[in-house]
């Protein structure tokens, strides 16, 4: 269904945050048309079909919202959605604690049956598929991955654990056999090695990675998520194109692209922010993702002192040749995206930026150099922000930063300092849930009994919503009616119910994409797509 298809509609009985006077949002054509002060009939009821003034509204379906609060529709501003929907049907590692420990957790896989992603080639020698585990973090474990331990536990069935960064895959001999790579004692590949082996190990058919990308939208929609950024490492518009043909419609989707293909996107004349026909309005043309520096799970994130280990990190995209980039960006009309993790590559791409005269975003910013603050604000960036992963990488940053954490995810010194925040989680890194992202970057703390880590560096709530809103706080006249239905005040509720706020309804331009627990007045339960 076309997103401007939406019948007229009324959300009756809403607030808005830190209201106590309820109102009617008024919506038609996708777009907030009128707000006005909620009615009351003589029997305490709603009204049958008309607004405030008197304006008939017969033909219009009103949605009884009982006082529940709302909020313009969230965005994850950096997920990588295949990856996330194969997550979700891959081994979880993110708790093995040690290499041993996710050794562990394979073999008992292994002995439980089949597993995996079931990709299996023709000629696999009868192998059976590929064993695929994800979410290791060997940044804080005691032990080292080895090829020998890996092989010891999975023998001849080939398996390959991809860490929660997405930058470092663990095989074992088998699998390394399988995707003809070579692998030295570790078993370990890295950055683009890995990317490439991760690509590899998506190729599942179309029907199975669209439904599981289907449910996992659906999941995202029902958190309240109206729209995300996707920087799937792949020629994405044809992928969504074919999703949204197939009948695909619970989220906006900016689809990213990368350098190797920016040339074929401007001889197809796209340009970021555009409208991709066939979309269904759902679909438009991302950022362009470059990737200049690694990670700190691996140590590969590009830093100005040394790791404890040794090293400095990689940089894999040299400041004249990210200049050379950002301004072939702009003259194509591309929006740069630059993931930099390390203090020493958030150096480089903000002189890039300044160099080139353009504006964009810089993915993650996790480690910033104090003098580097003021130049996010003063060149007109976005900080497109996950902060869940203070959390996750709290005792990784703390090893390998040291005394020097006080600028690790700096959150309130970039809103400070003038940069534009915008949240996300780099789903599969951190869940897709906006509220997990927005309860990191207001607690520092993932209520787990840890004391906060750096909560000079937290943010206000409203500046949370602020940033997963695209700048909206409040829904306004002539807004799109793309909303989140919620079950408390976002600002307002404890610490452990914003953390998990309980979603009622989402819509994208005036379309039910999730709802649960509403009625039409009169009667009738509201339905997600409805």
């Amino acid at each position: 269904m076309p997103v401007t298809a939406a019948p007229e509609l009324v959300l009756a009985s809403v607030r808005q945050p830190l209201e106590t006077d309820c109102s009617d949002i008024h919506i038609a054509n996708g777009v907030v048309t009128r707000i006005t002060a909620a009615e009351q009939r003589p029997d305490g009821g709603r009204p049958a079909a008309a607004g405030t003034g008197g304006a008939s509204l017969t033909g219009a379906r009103i949605v009884d919202c009982g006082g529940r609060n709302v909020i313009p529709g969230l965005w994850d501003e950096h997920v990588h959605m295949t990856q996330w929907a194969m997550a979700a049907n891959r081994i979880d590692l993110s708790h093995a604690t040690s290499a041993r420990d996710a050794v562990d957790v394979v073999r008992s896989r292994i002995e439980e049956g089949p597993g995996g992603d079931r990709r299996k080639d023709e000629n696999d020698g009868g192998a059976g598929p590929t064993l695929v585990g994800v979410g290791f973090r060997d940044a804080v474990w005691a032990d080292v991955p080895s090829l020998a331990m890996l092989d010891a536990a999975t023998h001849a069935v080939p398996a390959a654990l991809i860490s929660h960064d997405l930058h470092c895959v663990w095989l074992n001999s088998a699998a390394a056999r399988r995707y003809g790579v070579e692998v030295d004692a570790g078993g370990l590949l890295r950055e683009d090695a890995a990317f490439a082996l991760t690509r590899e190990l998506g190729r599942l058919p179309d029907s199975v990675v669209d439904a599981w990308v289907g449910d996992a939208a659906r999941k995202a929609a029902a958190r309240g998520v109206v729209g995300i950024v996707d920087f799937e490492m792949t020629w994405n518009r044809d992928v969504w194109l074919r999703r949204i043909t197939g009948g695909f419609g619970s989220l906006r989707v900016e689809a990213g692209v990368y350098p190797e293909h920016l040339d074929r996107a401007r001889l197809e004349a796209m340009r970021t922010g555009q409208d991709i026909p066939g979309g269904n309005g759902l679909l438009r043309v991302g950022p362009l993702k470059v990737l200049i520096d690694g990670s700190l799970n691996t140590r590969t994130a590009y830093c100005v002192d040394p790791y404890p280990h040794g090293g400095r990190g990689l940089l894999t995209v040299r400041e004249p040749e990210l200049l050379a980039l950002l301004a072939r960006a702009g003259e194509a009309g591309f929006v740069p995206a630059v993931h930099a993790i390390g203090d020493a590559a958030n150096q480089v791409a903000l002189n890039a930026f300044e160099a080139a005269r353009i504006t964009g975003r810089i993915e993650h910013a996790q480690f910033v150099r104090q003098e580097d603050f003021a130049r996010f604000g003063r060149l007109g960036l976005t900080a497109s922000v996950q902060p869940a992963h203070a959390l996750d990488d709290r005792d990784a940053a703390d090893a390998n930063w040291g005394d020097r954490t006080d600028r690790a995810f700096p959150l309130r010194s970039l809103l400070a300092a003038g940069a534009t925040l915008a949240l996300g989680s780099d789903a599969p890194v951190a869940p897709l849930d906006p509220w997990t992202a927005m309860s990191a970057a207001t607690t520092r703390s993932g209520l787990d009994g840890r004391a906060p880590w750096h909560p000079e560096q937290a943010i206000t709530r409203k500046e949370a919503l602020v940033a997963s809103a695209r700048g909206r706080s409040r829904i306004r006249v002539d807004d799109p009616a793309d909303i989140a239905v919620l079950d408390g005040d976002p600002l307002g509720v404890p610490d452990e119910v914003f953390a998990s706020m309980p979603v009622a309804a989402t819509l994208i331009a005036g379309r039910f994409t999730f709802a649960d627990g509403l009625t039409f007045d009169g009667g009738g339960t509201v339905a997600s797509g409805s």
